[in-house]
């Protein structure tokens, strides 16, 4: 059974260093995907300095460390890897079917 969580009622989470860095980190990397295309310089180097910070966290495995280290390279890139303009950010469609 699921314990239900009231998430209207509690507004302030208490998280081990490691969970609450990496929850702040999906959330701007949400931002990012989520649009806010003027702010995806200083997100992209807000994620880059979180994923190094996480890659040298002593809480998390050695292999956990390695992704987040190999990850934190692409996000150094400027924009985070994201393209310059809206245009670029067409979607491409997919398959019909999924195997």
């Amino acid at each position: 059974m699921t314990p239900t969580i009231d998430l209207e009622k509690h507004e302030e989470y208490t998280l081990p260093t490691a969970e609450a860095l990496l929850a702040g980190t999906l959330a701007l990397m949400t931002g990012c995907a989520q649009g806010a295309y003027e702010h995806r310089g200083v997100m992209s180097a807000k994620i880059a300095s979180n994923l190094a910070q996480l890659s040298e966290h002593a809480a998390l495995s050695s292999e956990m460390r390695r992704m987040l280290a190999r990850l934190q390279t692409r996000w150094q890139t400027p924009g985070g890897g994201w393209p310059a303009s809206d245009a670029a950010l067409a979607w491409v469609p997919g398959p019909g079917t999924v195997q």
